[in-house]
C-alpha cells in the first residue's frame, strides 16, 4: 500500500482540506499507516497531478484561502483497483525483539524500562481505541459504509490487548530470571572479559 491509497480511502468520507485530511488521518488511518503532515501534503499534490483528486479553492475573509480536496471518478477507480489486489501481510521490525533475542548478552534493566514504556504506550492506545469505538459505535453495530472502520477499531483493540499481555509476560519473565541470576548484567560480562 502506498500513502496515496490511504489518502484516497480517507477522502471517501467527505471533501477535506489538507489540514482536515491530516487531522482525520491522525485520528483514523494513522493508527495503522503512519505519515507526517508534510508527506500528506506532498502526496496530495501528486494525486492532483494524476487526476485522482481535485482541489477547489475556498475564499475566506481575514484568513488565507484554502483548498478543499475531493476524490475524482479517476481517484475512485484507482482506489477500487488498488483494493482489488491482494494485501501483503506486514513484517515486524522491532529493535526490542532483537534485544530480547540476544538476552544473554544485554543488560536487563534497560530492557525492563523499555518494556514498561511499551506497556504504557499500548495501554494508552487500547483505551483510545475503546473510547473511539464506544463513541462512534455505541450499540456495537455500524452501517455498511462504516463497517470497515468498526472492524479496524476492533482489530486495533485486540492487537493492543495481546501486546499488553505479552509485555506483562515479558516483564514477569525478566523479573524471574534477574532474581535467579541466570542472565548476567552487561557490566558483569565486561568485567569478566566475557
Amino acid at each position: 500500500m502506498a500513502l496515496g491509497d490511504a489518502i484516497l480511502a480517507c477522502l471517501t468520507e467527505r471533501p477535506m482540506t489538507g489540514y482536515e485530511l491530516a487531522k482525520t488521518f491522525d485520528a483514523s488511518i494513522g493508527f495503522f499507516w503512519k505519515a507526517d503532515h508534510q508527506q500528506i501534503y506532498r502526496e496530495l499534490s501528486r494525486l492532483r497531478d494524476k487526476g485522482h483528486v481535485q482541489g477547489r479553492e475556498v475564499v475566506q475573509s481575514g484568513k488565507p484561502n484554502k483548498l478543499v480536496y475531493t476524490l475524482t471518478p479517476e481517484g475512485r477507480a484507482a482506489l477500487k483497483h488498488w483494493a482489488a489486489r491482494p494485501s501483503v501481510p506486514p513484517s515486524i521490525k522491532d529493535d526490542l525483539l532483537v534485544r530480547l533475542y540476544a538476552l544473554d548478552c544485554v543488560d536487563i534493566e534497560p530492557l525492563r524500562t523499555d518494556l514498561m514504556a511499551r506497556l504504557e504506550h499500548h495501554r494508552d492506545r487500547y483505551e483510545r481505541y475503546e473510547r473511539l469505538l464506544n463513541k462512534r459505535f455505541p450499540d456495537g453495530t455500524a452501517p455498511p459504509a462504516d463497517l470497515g472502520k468498526m472492524l479496524s477499531l476492533r482489530l486495533g483493540m485486540r492487537h493492543e490487548r495481546v501486546v499488553i499481555e505479552w509485555c506483562e509476560e515479558a516483564l514477569d519473565a525478566l523479573s524471574a530470571i534477574s532474581q535467579r541470576g541466570n542472565v548476567r548484567p552487561l557490566d558483569d560480562m565486561r568485567e569478566s572479559g566475557g
